[in-house]
């Protein structure tokens, strides 16, 4: 195939994706720089007042603080929880590993929006969980919908994000293990070295780019989220994704543009980190 055929295949691919995602790019970064409000672009005035509101809003703050926080506990709860689960079934004699993998990823093909309704569902007063408890004299534990501490972590959004996103941490980890070669443990343990110093000198050093591929794809999600923490958070408690659909709800479209080029941003810089940590796309499954 010549380069003219192949252009003619491509282009419509490029003005596809040039209308349908270029254009309300830049329409957002547009926008950032306007009045509040300004959606005229023939009458619009330049404006630095998004950007001034961005370093000076304590609204915004907290909600990086809600943010991170949450996003944080989550993605290290998905690693203490995933990385044995992708050793084990690397590491395992079944035959039919895919099975086990197919298991794995089973909750990410139901509606994520059912899904954690359900989980509400469940964490709320009305549960049959709180009736259980309540009956047994353990109600003080539950409902944990709603709870939330000083430092803005809230027990019903991660539980709602580790059950999302654990597959995630799951996947890049296990396709680097399984790509290990079994000679370099062999050849540690010949070397005198027992199981748990082979796996802290070999096995783990060699599965870092699974680890650095599973915090990014779980930690970008949970962070930048909006559907989970306006489910399963408190109506009190402002992450940076419900503050950007207020701000657009409101129709402050211009600090609300702001707001996700500023979640953008940390993805794309992210990605570039992936992309420069495993440069062979190993875990890019």
């Amino acid at each position: 195939m010549n380069i003219k055929k192949l252009g003619k295949l491509v282009l419509p691919y490029l003005v596809w994706m040039s209308v349908l995602v270029g254009l309300p790019l830049l329409m957002m970064v547009v926008l950032t720089f306007l009045k509040s409000n300004a959606l005229d672009l023939g009458t619009a005035e330049f404006s630095f007042d998004s950007w001034r509101i961005l370093f000076s809003d304590v609204t915004v703050r907290i909600a990086l603080k809600n943010s991170f926080v949450n996003g944080i506990i989550a993605t290290i709860i998905c690693f203490v929880i995933g990385y044995p689960i992708a050793y084990i079934v690397a590491n395992s004699n079944f035959s039919n590993k895919l099975i086990i993998l197919v298991l794995t990823i089973i909750p990410m093909w139901s509606n994520s929006l059912l899904r954690n309704n359900a989980i509400a569902n469940i964490l709320s007063e009305r549960s049959i969980v709180n009736d259980v408890l309540s009956n047994i004299g353990l109600n003080f534990i539950w409902p944990i919908r709603g709870v939330v501490y000083e430092s803005g972590f809230s027990p019903a959004v991660v539980i709602g994000l580790v059950l999302t996103y654990l597959p995630f941490m799951i996947l890049p980890i296990y396709t680097v293990l399984e790509k290990i070669d079994k000679s370099l443990l062999e050849a540690s343990m010949d070397l005198g070295s027992n199981k748990i110093k082979t796996f802290f000198k070999v096995t783990f050093p060699l599965s870092i780019k699974g680890v650095t591929t599973g915090i990014i794809m779980v930690f970008l999600p949970s962070f930048s989220g909006f559907a989970i923490p306006k489910i399963l958070g408190s109506g009190s408690l402002v992450f940076i994704g419900t503050l950007i659909d207020s701000r657009f709800m409101n129709r402050n479209y211009n600090f609300g543009s702001l707001l996700s080029l500023v979640i953008l941003l940390i993805i794309f810089g992210s990605m570039a980190l992936i992309f420069k940590v495993d440069k062979e796309g190993e875990t890019l499954i």
